[in-house]
């Protein structure tokens, strides 16, 4: 059975991708395994974490994850997409690669800004760490 790895951000791009792929689930004899993934991009926790308290910065990753799967999920939902949720902390583009390496993805999945190739290369962009990084397909949606 195949494996997707759709990694959102809560942005209109990464719901674009969930649509296409609830789009094109038909195409599939079977339907594939879909996993959810959302990585929050860490803050740097020195002060941070001696202010808060680790409890607190946890709740918080926790918190404001899930308000940036909640529109994906319920799209998978209401389309009776079964999937599997991953929330992780790290750089968001080394993560979406490293996590389809260890689900055993068969394709990532992921939304783009469709930036221009001089704007992505002066402001960095996640579809292009995960591009290069990636061990299996990437499918970008714009």
């Amino acid at each position: 059975m195949l494996k997707f790895l759709l990694a959102v951000d809560g942005s209109e791009c990464s719901l674009r991708a969930v649509d296409h792929l609830i789009s094109r689930l038909s195409w599939y004899r079977e339907v594939p395994t879909v996993h959810l993934l959302y990585v929050h991009p860490p803050i740097p926790d020195g002060r941070v974490l001696r202010q808060l308290g680790h409890e607190t910065l946890e709740r918080y990753y926790r918190e404001d994850s899930e308000e940036h799967l909640t529109t994906a999920e319920a799209k998978l939902k209401a389309a009776g997409v079964a999937y599997q949720r991953h929330i992780h902390v790290g750089q968001p583009g080394q993560v979406v690669a490293y996590q389809a390496s260890e689900l055993g993805a068969d394709l990532i999945i992921l939304g783009t800004h469709g930036r221009t190739a001089v704007a992505g290369v002066l402001m960095g962009s996640v579809a292009t760490r995960v591009l290069h990084e990636s061990p299996v397909p990437v499918l970008l949606v714009k």
